[in-house]
């Protein structure tokens, strides 16, 4: 299989952490040359899902998509990416998530439209996966967004979880942590005579690169279940590795390598015979 140049993964995030980016490219870029095909484009714009190849085999991509919301996952989005797991579980399509989330999108007007029971569809169906699934961090992965985006859970014999240098990690956004963990110390540096809101922007700034140390992908990979942090030019092999080593599901098929041993279980029923209309 032919594919790009994977150094060129490398300058793919910028440096400045607030700048959204195309993860299009990204994509392309990984995947094998001229075998993307991207499904429902203008539907839940905060994330990109398609078809394509590595190395000659068949995977399904999700990647959030920093230009809309910021990349914080919507209702349309979570059901967007819930039916198209749904349809690579149903083929027995191996998944790659690319996660760059702030989380879910939060708010009155995002509950209004059942937010809590959309979103959660995320975790019911990747609780359920049983082709291997795929998670690399390019950028920001926080909250319960960044745990979609490892199928609801990140440790198993069919799941991998590496980071690129530039991802940082936690509960909650820096920024929005700052303000509510610190509002009373904020709030008494802004309250000083004259330098006020300069005191309060130096301390905001003092605060936001402690907490990016300790968010950083190789800090964070000491604590969390974070497998590796990897060169983004190593990426694909890292995906073809995991290819080559993901465990057949013990109650498909008779355990062999074949792929067809993951379609059916030994009673010769379909793993998931109906998949949720688009």
């Amino acid at each position: 299989a032919t594919f790009a140049d994977q150094r060129l993964l490398r300058a793919a995030v910028p440096e400045n952490r607030k700048r959204a980016f195309a993860v299009r490219p990204i994509i392309e870029t990984l995947v094998d040359e001229s075998s993307w095909l991207e499904l429902r484009r203008e539907f839940g714009r905060g994330l990109v899902s398609g078809l394509a190849r590595v190395d000659g085999r068949p995977i399904g991509v999700i990647a959030n998509s920093s230009a809309h919301l910021g990349g914080a996952i919507d209702s349309d989005g979570a059901l967007k990416a819930a039916r198209f797991m749904e349809l690579c579980d149903a083929f027995d399509v191996p998944l790659l998530f690319l996660c760059d989330t702030p989380g879910f999108m939060v708010g009155p007007e995002s509950e209004r439209g059942a937010a809590v029971r959309k979103m959660s569809r995320l975790f019911a169906v990747g609780s359920s996966l049983s082709v291997p699934f795929f998670t690399l961090v390019l950028r920001r992965a926080y909250g319960l967004g960044a745990m979609a985006m490892s199928g609801g859970l990140a440790v198993g014999p069919n799941v991998f979880h590496a980071s690129w240098p530039s991802a940082e990690a936690g509960p909650m956004g820096l920024e929005g942590a700052i303000e509510l963990g610190f509002a009373k110390e904020l709030a008494a540096a802004g309250s000083v005579p004259l330098v006020g809101e300069a005191a309060r922007r130096r301390l905001h700034e003092s605060l936001l690169h402690t907490g990016l140390e300790r968010a950083g992908a190789t800090s964070v990979a000491r604590t969390l279940e974070t497998d590796d942090v990897i060169d983004p030019a190593d990426s694909r092999a890292w995906i073809v590795h995991g290819l080559d080593a993901a465990a057949v599901p013990a109650e498909r098929g008779d355990g062999g390598a074949d792929a067809a041993a993951w379609r059916t279980r030994r009673d010769g029923q379909k793993r998931r015979p109906c998949v949720s209309p688009w």
